[in-house]
């Protein structure tokens, strides 16, 4: 949630969806080989699927029918997600002009929160929690002239810059990645 006063409104400054980061990053680490990372996002429409198949395998096949392998349980359960996102904790910048004619820089500083615990699936117990903080960097540089003309009556300004601001969904998912490589640290 983002604050703004008197209503509750869901923030759109990080995705809603970052499961995708952490289940990308627990099937990278390694070479694919530390984590065999099963499916429960979306348990229900697993288990529908799996549902309809044995149900048609039944009607064409009866009594013969295959029976589907089981799934295929969790040892562990990673658990946690964003829970922070502080717009503009730090900025600032700098300028200067002599004779009408300067540049300009600004930064800003954003940053967000993950934090990622894993628990046993057979007792519960809470094994590694982090939390990890992620900056997100933006600046702009411009150019600037400011002549006076016509007894300095009469002012003509121009500008001209650009500016990059770092991907929030990149920062989102080094964040995540940052958090699965801590928790692999602090369970080692």
């Amino acid at each position: 949630r983002r604050p703004v006063p008197g209503i509750a409104s869901l923030s759109t400054a990080v995705t809603q969806g970052a499961e995708v980061f952490l289940i990308k990053a627990l099937q990278d680490v390694g070479n694919g080989q530390w984590f065999e990372v099963v499916e429960r996002v979306n348990i229900d429409a697993l288990t529908k699927e799996r549902t309809i198949i044995r149900q048609m395998r039944e009607a064409y096949e009866g009594n013969k029918a295959q029976p589907l392998m089981p799934l295929q349980f969790a040892g562990v359960i990673m658990e946690g997600g964003i829970i922070g996102y502080d717009s503009s904790s730090e900025s600032g910048g700098a300028a200067h002009r002599f004779l009408g004619i300067g540049t300009q820089t600004q930064y800003s500083k954003d940053t967000v929160t993950v934090s990622l615990r894993v628990v046993s699936v057979t007792s519960g117990e809470i094994l590694t929690s982090v939390v990890v903080t992620k900056t997100v960097l933006s600046y702009m540089d411009k150019v600037g002239v400011l002549r006076m003309f016509s007894s300095d009556t009469k002012a003509l300004e121009t500008e001209i810059g650009g500016s990059i601001n770092e991907s929030i969904n990149k920062a989102t998912n080094k964040a995540i990645q940052a958090a699965v490589i801590e928790t692999i640290k602090e369970g080692a």
